[in-house]
């Protein structure tokens, strides 16, 4: 029996992880991949002796990795470590309040009540609920295809659904964490996890709040090495596999024939495989792989999620009140997200998110000194003007920190490098530099999302944050997962 060949489109983490799941399986794999580098938003770059994570920072379901290694007949330990994080995060108010998330949430509720006054029961009972929504839907939103009738004819997404009237469904995040909560710093704490999908806690559904689940009961943490970690230990398991990787080499168009995949074209040359695993952004897979064929508008023309605003810096300093993640809330955070969903600009009190892996990673920053990875939330690109945003936002990013934190800290940048939506889209081909491919700001958008497959073609799949399940880590892992199964079946 001839062996079976697949291409994947893409090294970023989905594609990776499906290479590694269809190598185990036997399919002589090749993946192109436009950058010199595997990895995409999950990349890292050195910088006069800083090293800093380029793109995701937070690493939640270790499983999904571990899984790889697994599948591959190796012991996940042997190549890929991590840590879990005690401490989930430090918060920072503007009236002054510091916040440590521990991650035992006993121990996240006593503090939170100490210094914010929120009842300590009520805050255990939202995160309960939020473990609950997770057991009733992970099992079919997360980890299956929401677009095959076989997922609807099963006893768990029957019982699945008959939970849907008690999910929050019908009321947004903010809604819902403001008549549990009632207490103003913890509901924005809580709006904030809208953010991990690219969305606007005031319009999203509140099955969202299942997010806190994945921080509070299943854990974050911290790959040996930093998130790159995650790229390298999973491209070494797909070399060692025999997955070929052609690097620099642009993609510029999906074969089909007879309504079926049958390769791609490089260079002028056509490349023939069994089957096709797209881990590129959906929009330009269609619009520029596939022009010919019928194109999906209503998917693709869909909102787009929030992008960011990102600035590397080397800080001449420590600053011990830091941990590795650190969150400065905006004093208005509803005119926060009008600016990026409504008025598609950046506030000019935006909230500011800072990841210092030196903190974990000593060998990150030279002696007496820190990386600091400083973001904020933005628009995807519309066409604004970005240089002037960017000048501003910095300006505005160091007044606010500068007061809070009471240094200078203007004088303390001696290095500096900058990641906005134009340069994402770029380097990582995500339509219009959104972070998560569509948001989540309306009830059924887990429905709406592209699928992991097409009806129209055959032998050609869909992985990564563009598709079904969404963006982040975890879900672009599940979704390799989902590719996975559908080709088996």
């Amino acid at each position: 029996m001839p062996e079976k060949t697949a291409i994947i489109i893409g090294a970023g983490i989905a594609g990776l992880a499906a290479s590694v799941r269809l190598a185990a399986r036997g399919y002589r794999v090749d993946v192109y991949e436009v950058n010199e580098y595997p990895g995409g938003k999950l990349h890292y770059f050195e910088k006069d002796g800083f090293s800093f994570d380029a793109g995701p920072s937070l690493f939640t379901m270790p499983q999904f990795v571990d899984e790889l290694f697994r599948l591959a007949g190796r012991v996940p330990e042997d190549h890929f470590r991590y840590k879990k994080l005690d401490v989930l995060c430090h918060y920072f108010y503007p009236d002054g309040t510091f916040l440590r998330a521990y991650a035992d949430e006993r121990a996240f509720a006593e503090e939170c009540a100490a210094r914010t006054g929120v009842d300590r029961k009520a805050l255990l009972r939202h995160l309960r609920k939020s473990a609950w929504i997770y057991r009733a839907t992970a099992p079919v939103f997360i980890e299956r295809s929401l677009h095959r009738l076989s997922t609807y004819l099963s006893l768990q997404t029957f019982v699945s659904f008959l939970k849907l009237p008690f999910l929050n469904t019908l009321r947004s995040m903010n809604q819902v964490n403001e008549q549990v909560l009632r207490n103003p710093k913890m509901v924005q704490l809580f709006n904030r996890y809208a953010t991990y999908n690219g969305s606007d806690p005031y319009q999203a559904p509140g099955i969202l709040n299942l997010i806190p689940h994945l921080e509070h009961h299943l854990g974050a943490y911290l790959p040996e090495g930093g998130m790159h970690s995650i790229t390298r230990s999973v491209h070494r398991l797909a070399c060692d596999l025999g997955v070929r990787f052609h690097f620099g080499q642009r993609v510029e168009r999906i074969l089909v024939e007879d309504g079926r995949a049958r390769g791609i074209v490089t260079m002028g040359k056509n490349h023939q495989a069994d089957l096709v695993v797209c881990n590129m952004d959906v929009v330009p897979a269609y619009r520029y792989l596939m022009p010919e064929q019928p194109q999906p508008e209503k998917i693709l023309r869909q909102e787009r999620s929030s992008s960011a605003l990102i600035y590397y810096w080397g800080i001449a300093k420590e600053f011990p009140q830091l941990s590795l993640h650190n969150i400065f809330f905006s004093a208005d955070y509803r005119e926060e997200f009008e600016h990026i969903f409504r008025k598609k600009d950046v506030s000019a009190d935006p909230t500011v998110y800072i990841n210092i892996t030196s903190k974990e990673e000593p060998g990150h920053a030279p002696p007496g000194m820190e990386n600091w990875f400083v973001m904020v939330n933005v628009p995807a690109n519309n066409g604004q003007d970005w240089d002037s945003l960017i000048r501003k936002t910095k300006e505005h990013i160091l007044q606010k920190l500068s007061a809070m934190l009471q240094t200078d800290l203007n004088a303390l940048i001696v290095t500096e490098e900058i990641l906005d939506p134009r340069t994402i889209e770029a380097r990582t081909g995500s339509y219009m530099g959104a972070l998560y491919g569509t948001s989540s700001n309306s009830r059924m958008a887990a429905f709406f999302r592209h699928p992991n497959f097409t009806s129209r073609i055959r032998d050609l799949y869909f992985c990564g944050g563009s598709v079904h399940p969404g963006g982040g880590i975890p879900l672009a892992l599940s979704s390799a997962r989902i590719v996975d199964q559908l080709i088996r079946d």
